[in-house]
C-alpha cells in the first residue's frame, strides 16, 4: 500500500514537470518520453531501455582533487537504449561550480532537442524520487555547492557532410589518385614499349629514360627514333606504343608514379653533400620525438586526462620529464628553425653560384616558389583529410574541440593557403599545429634579402642581421614583461594571451631562424675550419653543455605565471631561444670540424637518413593520431608513466608507416616535377 502511494505521488509530480516543461516551449513529445524515462525509472523492476539510459548518465569519480572532476558516463550505452517511441540520445552539461569546470554526461530522449536539454536540466528535471541525476560536487571539494550551466551539447549519431567536407573529402581523394593513375599508366607505357623495342633494343627503364623535362631518351636511336621514336605534338601509335603531343606529359608520369617517387626513400645516402652536414639528419629526428613525446602527453592534459593536476605535479617536480613539460620540449621547434634558416641560406648561395653568380629577380621567385611546392601539397592535403576525417567520423564524449577546430577551417582556410594562419588569432588558426609552416615561410622569404646584404657589404649585413637579433630579443622580452606571460605555456593553465602574442608570431620568434641563416653562410662560404685546437673544442662543449642545462633547469624555475611584470621572466624569455640556437649550431660546428667525439657518430648515425626524408610528413599527420585517439575515448585516459611510454611509441609507430606512405604518394611528386621554368633562373 506505502509503495501504491509513493508511485501515485512521483506521477502526480511528473504530471506538474510534463505541464511545466510544455509552459517552457519543451515539446510535448520530449517532455512525454522524458516523463516516460522518469516513470520507468522508479517502478520496482524498469524496462532495460530505462536501466541503459540511467547507466550511462556521468557519475562522480574519486581524486576530484587530482583533476577528476569530468562525468563523461557511456555514449555507445546510452544509444544502444531503445524503448517503443524513443531512444537514448547522449548529451553534455558543461557546469561550473566554484573554479572547476567540468562536464556531465546525460542520456535523454531522441525528441529532445539541444535547447529543449538545457532548458530540462536549468529545471531540474532528471530526477529520480528526490535525487538528481546531475550532482553537483561535493562543496567540501569545492567551497562551493551550486551549480551553474553555461552549455549544452548533444552527440548526434549521424553524419551529414556539407558541400565544404565533401570538396575536402574529394580533393584527398584526388591526390591519392593521381599517383596511382600515374604509376598504371606508366607501368603500361614501359611494357608496350618494351614490347616494340624488343628483341632489338634493351628495355627501358621509365626511371633512367627521361631527360629532366620528360623526354624519353634512348641509347643509339637516330632520325625518327630519336627520344625512343616520341615525335612532339603527334598523337598517333607506332609498333604498339602510346604517343602523346607534349613531353611534359611524361615528365608527369615520371614524377607521379610509384617507380619514381618511392626510390631511395629507404636507402640510408643521405642526400646532403658529401663534404658535410651528416649531424643534420640525426639533430632533425631527435627534435621530432621530442615534438612527438611532448604532444603525446599534453594533448591527453588539455582534453581528458582524469589525473591532471598529479600529472602536473609530477613533471614539473622533476627535471627528468623534461621530454614531455610544455617549456624545454617546444624548444626543439627552435631546432626546426635554426635549421630551417641553414638550409635556406645553403640551397640560395647554391643556386646563385649556379646562375654565374647572379641574384636575379627570376631566381627569388624561383626560390620561393620551390619552397611553396615543397610545403603545400602535403600541408593542404592533411588540412582536407582533417576536415573529411571530423565531418565523417562520430565522435565520443571528447570530441567537442574537434568541431570547433572544423568550424575554424571553414571560415579561415585561407590562412592556411596563403601560409599566414599563424597571423590569425590562434583561436581561428585550421588545424592549429601548422602554424609552424606559416611562420616557417615567412622567414624563409627573409632569406634572399640578407643573402643580397651579404654579398653586398658584410659589414652592413653584419649590422642588420645584429640589429634583427636584438630587436627579436626585446620583443620577446617586452611582451612577456607587458603582458605578464609565463615562460612557457603551461598544459594545463591555458594562458591565451602566450599563442596569441608570442608563441606564433614572426617577430618574437625569428631569432633561431636570423642565427640559422648565418649558420648557413658561414659554412658555404668558409674557407678552413673554426676549430683548431683541441682546447677550444673542449671550451666550446663545456658552455655549451653549461647554457643547455641552464636553460631547461631555468624553465622548472620560472614555470609559474607571474603575479606583476617579472624581470627575470621577460629576460629569460627573450634570450632562451637564440640561446638555445646557438647551442645546437655549436654542436654542428663541431661536429662538421671533427670534434664531435661520440656525438657525431650518433648524430651521423646512417638509420637517421631515410627517417629524414619523411620527418614532413611525420610533423605534419602525427597530431592527427594522437587527437583522434583522444578524441575517440569515451572514458578518461589515467596518466601513468609506463602508459603514456606506450601511447607514444603508438603514436611514432603509426605516424612513421603513414608518414612513408604520404611521402610517395603527395610529397615526392611535387618536390620531384619540375617546370622548364625553374631551371632559368639559373641558366642566366
Amino acid at each position: 500500500m506505502a509503495l501504491g502511494w509513493v508511485r501515485l505521488f512521483l506521477l502526480a509530480g511528473l504530471n506538474v514537470l510534463l505541464k511545466t516543461t510544455q509552459s517552457l516551449n519543451v515539446s510535448k513529445k520530449c517532455a512525454m518520453d522524458t516523463n516516460t524515462f522518469l516513470v520507468e525509472m522508479n517502478r520496482d523492476k524498469p524496462q532495460e531501455f530505462a536501466v541503459l539510459m540511467y547507466d550511462a548518465f556521468g557519475k562522480q569519480g574519486s581524486n576530484v582533487e587530482g583533476g577528476n572532476a569530468n562525468r563523461p558516463g557511456l555514449l555507445q550505452q546510452c544509444r544502444s537504449a531503445h524503448s517503443p517511441s524513443f531512444s537514448g540520445q547522449y548529451c553534455q552539461v558543461f557546469l561550473k561550480q566554484g573554479t572547476i569546470q567540468y562536464f556531465v554526461g546525460i542520456c535523454v530522449p531522441d525528441s529532445c532537442e539541444e535547447k529543449e536539454v538545457q532548458t530540462l536540466v536549468i529545471y531540474d528535471a532528471f530526477k529520480i524520487g528526490h535525487t538528481s541525476l546531475i550532482l553537483p560536487l561535493p562543496s567540501i571539494l569545492t567551497n562551493e555547492s551550486t551549480q551553474e550551466m553555461f552549455m549544452t551539447h548533444c552527440l548526434s549519431d549521424t553524419v551529414t557532410p556539407d558541400a565544404s567536407d565533401v570538396t575536402c573529402i574529394l580533393v584527398c581523394l584526388t591526390m591519392l589518385a593521381l599517383p596511382l593513375l600515374a604509376t598504371l599508366l606508366s607501368a603500361t607505357m614501359r611494357w608496350q614499349q618494351n614490347q616494340a623495342l624488343m628483341p632489338n633494343t634493351e628495355s627501358i627503364s621509365l626511371d633512367a629514360g627521361f631527360d629532366q623535362y620528360g623526354t624519353l631518351k634512348t641509347n643509339g636511336s637516330t632520325g625518327g627514333e630519336v627520344n625512343g621514336g616520341i615525335t612532339e605534338g603527334t598523337n598517333s601509335t607506332r609498333n604498339g606504343s602510346w604517343y602523346f603531343p607534349k613531353n611534359c606529359i611524361y615528365q608527369c608520369l615520371q614524377a607521379f608514379s610509384l617507380q619514381t617517387t618511392s626510390k631511395g626513400i629507404f636507402t640510408t645516402s643521405s642526400s646532403l653533400p658529401t663534404t658535410g652536414y651528416s649531424s643534420l639528419n640525426g639533430i632533425r629526428i631527435l627534435s621530432l620525438l621530442w615534438i612527438m613525446c611532448g604532444h603525446s602527453a599534453q594533448f591527453p592534459v588539455i582534453n581528458n586526462l582524469d589525473n591532471y593536476k598529479d600529472w602536473k605535479k609530477t613533471v614539473e617536480r622533476s627535471p627528468l620529464y623534461v621530454f614531455s613539460l610544455s617549456g624545454p620540449v617546444f624548444l626543439a621547434v627552435d631546432t626546426f628553425l635554426l635549421l630551417g634558416g641553414l638550409l635556406s641560406a645553403r640551397s640560395l648561395l647554391g643556386s646563385i653560384q649556379g646562375a654565374g653568380d647572379k641574384l636575379s629577380p627570376g631566381l627569388l621567385m624561383v626560390f620561393l616558389f620551390r619552397r611553396f611546392k615543397r610545403v603545400q601539397p602535403l600541408h593542404i592535403f592533411v588540412m582536407c583529410l582533417t576536415i573529411g576525417f571530423i565531418s565523417l567520423v562520430h565522435g565520443g564524449p571528447y570530441w567537442f574541440p574537434f568541431i570547433d577546430n572544423l568550424m575554424d577551417c571553414k571560415r579561415y582556410w585561407w590562412g592556411n593557403l596563403l601560409l599566414m594562419s599563424n597571423l590569425l588569432p590562434v583561436h581561428e588558426i585550421c588545424v592549429p599545429w601548422t602554424w609552424y609552416l606559416s611562420l616557417d615561410f615567412q622567414c624563409y622569404a627573409t632569406t634572399p634579402l640578407l643573402i643580397y646584404l651579404y654579398r653586398l657589404n658584410r659589414s652592413i649585413f653584419a649590422a642588420v642581421a645584429g640589429g634583427l637579433l636584438l630587436m627579436t630579443t626585446l620583443a620577446g622580452s617586452l611582451v612577456t614583461g607587458l603582458l605578464q606571460l609565463p615562460v612557457f605555456q603551461p598544459s594545463t593553465l591555458t594562458s591565451e594571451n602566450y599563442v596569441l602574442y608570442y608563441y606564433v608570431k614572426p617577430h618574437t620568434r625569428y631569432g633561431p631562424f636570423l642565427i640559422g641563416i648565418v649558420t648557413g653562410i658561414y659554412l658555404t662560404t668558409r674557407k678552413g675550419q673554426l676549430l683548431k685546437h683541441k682546447w677550444q673544442a673542449l671550451l666550446g662543449w663545456f658552455c655549451c653543455l653549461l647554457i643547455l642545462a641552464a636553460l631547461i633547469g631555468l624553465a622548472y624555475v620560472l614555470r609559474g605565471i607571474p603575479v606583476h611584470p617579472s624581470v627575470p621572466h621577460a629576460l629569460y624569455q627573450g634570450l632562451h631561444r637564440p640561446l638555445w640556437a646557438l647551442t645546437i649550431t655549436w654542436i654542428i660546428l663541431a661536429c662538421e670540424d671533427g670534434y664531435g667525439g661520440f656525438i657525431n657518430r650518433f648524430l651521423s648515425f646512417s638509420v637517421w637518413v631515410p627517417l629524414a626524408r619523411i620527418s614532413f610528413a611525420c610533423y605534419l599527420i602525427h597530431p592527427v593520431f594522437i587527437l583522434v585517439y583522444i578524441a575517440l575515448q569515451e572514458t578518461p585516459i589515467h596518466y601513468t608513466d609506463i602508459t603514456f611510454m606506450y601511447l607514444f611509441l603508438g603514436h611514432v609507430a603509426l605516424t612513421v608507416g603513414t608518414s612513408v606512405v604520404l611521402t610517395v604518394l603527395i610529397e615526392r611528386p611535387y618536390v620531384l616535377l619540375k617546370w622548364k621554368w625553374e631551371d632559368e633562373p639559373v641558366q642566366q
